[in-house]
């Protein structure tokens, strides 16, 4: 298998028709090599459309997902990054290569000591990953961008007021059969923008709070 070719082939063939375009998310994808971030049995697979199979039932994103997610965020060099859930670890090295250091939280503590042992194989320095819940357990700090990488019902208040002031927000909101990427940003100490900006569907975090229901 040409590796090369099969990157390229992925960024034009499913990444570009996603509205991915920017210059440098483009690039970063040619730098940070997803492929390292999987067995060796799952390497030739890196880079096809689909999302792989992670220890203890859990999924990575689809690559063109992951490559929106940059998109959408652009985060900078000076900035600070929180990131819920480290899957194999890969969206955390492309937020690591733009920013300045992310912090990743980790409900499952497998995931957590894959993602830790694939960063730091692939010479990534700028992370920090903690065993935690990050809906669930109390949080303190403020990040100039927080990704939540899995989907929500409701999206926490406690989330947004953990942006800096022109700190920007992802999360995926919604239920089956759609949810929504919507991107937050916080223009003020005390108000916020919102957007939906794609449409997608991810399993739900470990600690979603399930939507309201009523029966009659």
């Amino acid at each position: 298998m040409n590796i090369e070719q099969a990157r390229f082939n992925m960024i034009e063939q499913q990444i570009r028709p996603w509205n991915v375009l920017d210059k440098d998310v483009l690039d970063m994808l040619l730098v940070v090599k997803r492929e390292n971030y999987f067995p060796e049995e799952q390497k030739s697979m890196a880079f096809f459309d689909t999302e792989l199979p992670l220890p203890g039932g859990h999924k990575a994103m689809f690559p063109r997902v992951e490559a929106r997610v940059m998109q959408e965020v652009l985060v900078k060099k000076q900035e600070s990054v929180l990131l819920l859930g480290a899957a194999s670890g890969y969206l955390a090295a492309l937020l690591a290569h733009a920013g300045r250091h992310v912090t990743v939280l980790e409900a499952d503590a497998g995931l957590k000591a894959l993602a830790e042992k694939n960063l730091a194989a692939d010479g990534v320095r700028n992370v920090t990953l903690l065993n935690v819940n990050g809906l669930t357990a109390e949080q303190s700090g403020r990040f100039d961008v927080i990704v939540v990488a899995g989907g929500l019902n409701q999206l926490p208040e406690q989330l947004q007021k953990q942006l800096n002031v022109g700190g920007r927000l992802l999360a995926f909101v919604g239920e089956l059969p759609m949810m929504r990427a919507l991107l937050i940003t916080r223009i003020s100490d005390t108000a916020f923008t919102s957007k939906e900006v794609f449409d997608t569907v991810l399993p739900l975090l470990p600690g979603a709070t399930p939507a309201s229901k009523f029966s009659f």
